[in-house]
């Protein structure tokens, strides 16, 4: 064993800040974006738009940080993490500084659009991704800590922005969070990096040696994994969820004004689904290491499903309290699970990649669903419909996770029989 290898195993395993980066990466950068539901009246009122037109803002964003994985995650795997989360960290502080001097609705577009969408996309998969080569057992605890972030950043960050909307309105409170993603979301994606071998470590901080059998060296090529049943299954099923996944995040808001709740209160809830989300990935990314990331996967998916059935039916700041909560935690879970279910699938060497095309469902998912939303709202007066659709997409798409259970316990069946028939003979 080298030097360097025994002194890091004397120190905190290096794992650990790379997934401190991550977090801080997710802090910042998805809790700029979802302090979107605070900037919507405001925005609605200035440029006197409809909400499905404001709600087309965040569409895009959300559209490009998914889509951009296609483009960020081979790159990570290629010239390494940091670099990628640093520059993604820049575009978003320039682009929420654009927004800020934004003289009409589609200079917001651009602005935000562009700015927040792309510096996520170039951010997001990389650091999560860079996550997945530092562990092997402690993965999805490792994973859930991390994406951790995007909780506590929805929790933190909205209530700031709409305090900040309330002092030095809604181009300042855009400036403000540009100069905090700038500091904090550069200065900490810094830390990030790709594996653990550049330090003489295995994952989870074992000896390269110990290390050597574990899954993050080999894997799937990308062709071999995006040609496989699981991935075009898991696809399928992140591009249906995702329709509905981001729905209240836009619209949450706005939906508690429309039935008397005050607007300091409504920002909470935000908040609230940010305190849940947070709870989520603490606690059911470790369970998911214990029970099995893909039926843990399903759960998250049915428990959304649930949460968004309470939607459909609250009318005051108590029940949509509750729905905030519960709603976080199970998608907490989904972010959290996702990406530790596509390593166990496919291995790490191409694990960023992967990940970056399986995110391109999830793009295409918010680019409809929360504008639709909007539009649905804007001729029907009522988030009803939306909300339930909304439901029932997460229903099937763990129908469609709990297929891919089923045909693997199907193969592992078959295998098991066709081996004791061989010793048989």
């Amino acid at each position: 064993m080298t030097v360097q290898s025994t002194l890091a195993q004397r120190s905190i395993f290096h794992g650990w800040f790379v997934v401190a980066a991550a977090f801080a990466v997710m802090f910042v950068g998805f809790g700029s974006a979802y302090t979107f539901s605070a900037f919507l009246e405001p925005l609605q009122r200035d440029f006197g738009a409809s909400r499905g037109s404001i709600s087309l803002v965040f569409s895009i964003a959300g559209f490009l940080y998914f889509a951009l994985g296609l483009v960020s995650g081979p790159l990570a795997d290629r010239l390494g993490s940091r670099p990628l989360a640093v520059v993604g960290m820049i575009l978003i502080a320039v682009g929420l500084a654009a927004a800020s001097a934004a003289r009409s609705l589609v200079e917001v577009y651009l602005a935000y659009g562009l700015g927040v969408g792309l510096g996520l996309g170039c951010a997001y998969v990389p650091a999560i991704g860079a996550v997945q080569r530092w562990f092997v057992k402690r993965r999805g605890f490792a994973s859930g800590l991390a994406v951790s972030g995007i909780g506590l950043g929805t929790l933190a960050m909205p209530p700031l922005a709409s305090l900040l909307i309330a002092s030095v309105g809604w181009r300042g409170a855009y400036l403000v969070l540009g100069a905090i993603a700038l500091v904090l979301g550069g200065g900490a994606s810094l830390l990030i990096e790709n594996d653990p071998k550049h330090r003489g470590l295995g994952p989870d901080g074992d000896p390269p040696r110990e290390a050597a059998g574990a899954t993050n060296a080999g894997g799937a090529s990308v062709r071999e994994a995006v040609r496989s049943t699981r991935f075009v299954a898991l696809y399928v099923s992140c591009l249906i969820c995702s329709f509905g996944a981001f729905v209240p995040f836009v619209h949450l808001v706005p939906y508690a004004r429309d039935h008397g709740v005050a607007a300091s209160s409504a920002v909470l809830l935000l908040g609230v689904i940010g305190a849940g989300s947070t709870a989520g990935r603490f606690f059911l990314g470790a369970l998911a290491d214990r029970m099995g990331r893909d039926r843990s996967l399903i759960m998250v998916l049915v428990g959304m499903a649930f949460a968004m059935a309470i939607w459909a039916i609250a009318a005051d700041v108590w029940t949509l309290a509750a729905f905030a909560f519960v709603y976080g935690v199970f998608y907490g879970g989904w972010v959290a699970v996702l990406p530790a279910v596509v390593m166990d699938y496919f291995g790490g060497r191409n694990v960023s990649g992967i990940i970056g095309i399986l995110y391109t469902s999830v793009a295409f998912g918010t680019l409809v669903g929360p504008s639709a939303a909007g539009f649905a709202y804007d001729v029907n007066h009522s988030y009803t419909l939306p909300i339930l659709i909304s439901a029932a997409a997460n229903v099937f798409a763990a129908l469609i996770v709990a297929a891919i259970l089923a045909r693997s316990g199907a193969h592992a069946i078959s295998a098991a029989k066709s081996r004791s028939t061989r010793i048989w003979r």
